[in-house]
């Protein structure tokens, strides 16, 4: 069992003895998001996700809730986009510091120079080597931006 899910499963017996209403919502989806992978990876034996397994359930509700928040002020929603963002506040808790920008361009830069790409055509392969290093710790519409940018200053 992850520890991550088991902080959860804690967590969420907590926000039920105070009463923590908001908190025990996002908590409760968290869980039952992390179950229903675990059901899917299922194939005939039980199997209980890993720590990365777990991590990627995470971020792709963080993702799901930056979007949210983004067409909610969009649409001027502002009373719907501050609950989404105190969701993904609770869920961003769980997941490892993620990267700065400034992060993102040294790695960016160093991969840069050793794949030694002739072109922003290139951008495929940098994007290649870049992936497994930033894997759960950085925002992959934020690497693709930073490479893109360093590619055509090329």
């Amino acid at each position: 069992m992850s520890a991550t899910y088991e902080k959860i499963v804690r967590d969420l017996k907590e926000a039920m003895r105070t009463k923590d209403a908001p908190r025990l919502q996002v908590l409760r989806s968290l869980k039952a998001k992390i179950l229903e992978k675990e059901i899917s990876e299922r194939k005939g034996s039980d199997v209980t996700l890993g720590e990365d397994q777990v991590r990627e359930v995470l971020l792709k509700a963080a993702k799901q809730r930056k979007d949210s928040i983004s067409q909610y002020k969009d649409a001027g929603r502002r009373d719907l986009a501050e609950t989404e963002e105190y969701e993904l506040g609770v869920i961003e808790s769980y997941l490892p510091k993620m990267m700065t920008e400034d992060e993102i361009r040294a790695l960016a830069s160093k991969v840069i120079g050793n794949l030694e790409p002739s072109s922003p055509s290139d951008i495929g392969k940098v994007m290649g080597a870049m992936m497994p290093k930033v894997k759960g710790k950085a925002d992959g519409a934020l690497v693709n931006r930073v490479v893109r940018e360093l590619l055509e200053s090329l």
